[in-house]
């Protein structure tokens, strides 16, 4: 059995799988950002140390797990202060609070990371984040033994070793050489070696493995960010396949058959060899729901989504732009602000709900657009994550991009994908297409319909028309 892991910004879930892709067990913990306001977002890491504590007591079958697979959102970074151990019966490593791939404080360092990387470096990642520490935190950062991930701190409190997960080829401008660290001031024993996504990070600490119920020597293996383990839980393994990771924020995976380059957009090599896989991630998707639904007062997602439907296509010509915290691909820029247009006195509920979902229909249009223009094509999506069994936003998404959606069985694919890299270290199958093969299920499929494609195609030049309009 394997137990696989993602540390999600909104919920810690966890899953128990045999090797024929059968969830055995599963367990969620809810949780919250520790401070939150302006461009700062951060949590406390051990929220995600408790979360595991949490989901270790709803499972019975830990004494036969044989490894134990990580992935994460990102790029979330933790400043490490000390060393892991068992306290009073809780699993500790301290450290700083976390900044979460959301944070944005960073964006006067990104401009000097980017011209020693050679190309744009968003302040979200890594080194603008460290830079902004070591320059406006410096107690934290003389404290700090090493920076890491977010999966990556897990791994670290659960086996002691640090490690630096390197997911593919196409990567470097998002971390680091000595050279670069040695350019930018920052001290290189903070940086902890790189490994890659199916490598391990060490053994589960023995007095950890008794206090949770392991067995000992237990692996736990680097399932790499949560895209790559996405990835692969949706079964994307040929070109022109995409994946539509839905959550808090969004993103599209397209398989390809060469690197492609272009400035909106990122590519790196793709889990499955030779391909490489064109990425774009937008800032706030399920954020966007999850605010809308708020301002509402609206307690539950299916209100939401019910109250959206009773709105026709077009949400009477309201459009929204989702960028509540600026936007990622392919706008890149931290300023720009949503945007609602074309409200009127016919607009009500149901349509602002509605033209939410719409927006994100056209936030994903707008990535597949760019891959499009740069020479990529897609021909299907398939959806993952939290918001993958939402059927009325499936369809929406269908309709605005115009390409077939396909819901798998395991909506959660970082948690399956985590399953198919665990059963290939275990080597229980010989590649990673032979596991998908044998693991990945879809169960629905949405057709556009192309009664409301005239409509969509309007309203998305639109679209992207104001996608500047609103700046800070």
């Amino acid at each position: 059995m394997l137990l696989t892991i993602d540390i999600g910004t909104s919920s810690f879930k966890s899953a128990v799988w045999d090797y024929d892709g059968n969830r055995l067990s599963f367990a969620s913990v809810p949780l919250s950002i520790t401070k939150s306001g302006g461009e700062m977002h951060e949590t406390d890491p051990a929220i995600w140390l408790r979360a595991f504590e949490e989901c270790c007591k709803k499972f019975f079958n830990l004494p036969q797990v044989q490894a134990i697979i990580i992935s994460g959102n990102g790029p979330s970074l933790v400043p490490v202060t000390g060393k892991p151990s068992i306290k009073n019966n809780r699993l500790c490593a301290p450290a700083g609070n976390a900044r979460l791939w959301l944070d944005r404080r960073a964006v006067k360092y990104s401009d000097e990371v980017s011209d020693l990387m050679g190309g744009f470096v968003d302040s979200g990642f890594f080194l603008p984040k460290i830079l902004s520490i070591k320059n406006d935190e410096n107690d934290l950062y003389n404290k700090t033994r090493c920076f890491l991930g977010c999966p990556e701190y897990l791994a670290y409190a659960l086996t002691g070793e640090a490690r630096t997960v390197f997911p593919s080829q196409g990567f470097d401008r998002w971390f680091w050489t000595l050279n670069i660290l040695e350019k930018l001031k920052l001290d290189k024993e903070k940086f902890p070696g790189f490994i890659s996504p199916g490598d391990q990070f060490g053994e589960i600490i023995p007095q950890t493995a008794e206090r949770f119920g392991f067995n000992k020597n237990i692996p736990v293996v680097s399932g790499g960010p949560d895209f790559f383990a996405s990835i692969i839980g949706a079964g994307i393994t040929k070109p022109s396949h995409a994946c539509d990771r839905t959550g808090s924020s969004e993103g599209i995976n397209l398989c390809t058959q060469k690197k492609i380059n272009d400035k909106r957009l990122m590519s790196y090599g793709h889990p499955v060899k030779p391909y490489w896989n064109l990425s774009g991630i937008i800032s706030t998707t399920g954020k966007a729901i999850e605010w809308c639904r708020d301002i509402f007062g609206i307690s539950g997602y299916d209100d939401f989504f019910s109250l959206a439907k009773e709105s026709p296509p077009g949400s009477g010509g309201l459009i929204f732009n989702p960028y509540l915290t600026g936007e990622r691909a392919p706008v890149w820029d931290p300023s720009v602000r949503g945007l609602w247009r074309g409200i009127s006195l016919s607009s009500g509920r149901s349509e602002f709900a509605n033209s939410v979902l719409e927006g994100i229909g056209f936030a994903v249009k707008d990535v597949i657009a760019a891959m499009e223009e740069s020479g990529a094509a897609s021909d299907q999506l398939r959806v993952t994550g939290g918001l993958a069994g939402t059927e009325t936003l499936n369809q929406i998404k269908a309709d605005i991009s115009g390409r077939e959606i396909l819901q798998p069985v395991h909506k959660e694919a970082e948690l399956l994908g985590l399953a198919i890299i665990g059963a290939c270290f275990k080597n229980r199958f010989s590649s990673y297409e032979e596991a998908i093969s044998k693991m990945v299920r879809i169960e629905k499929h949405f057709e556009p319909n192309a009664k409301h494609a005239g409509l969509y195609d309007e309203m998305f030049r639109e679209y992207r028309k104001f996608r500047h309009t609103v700046q800070v």
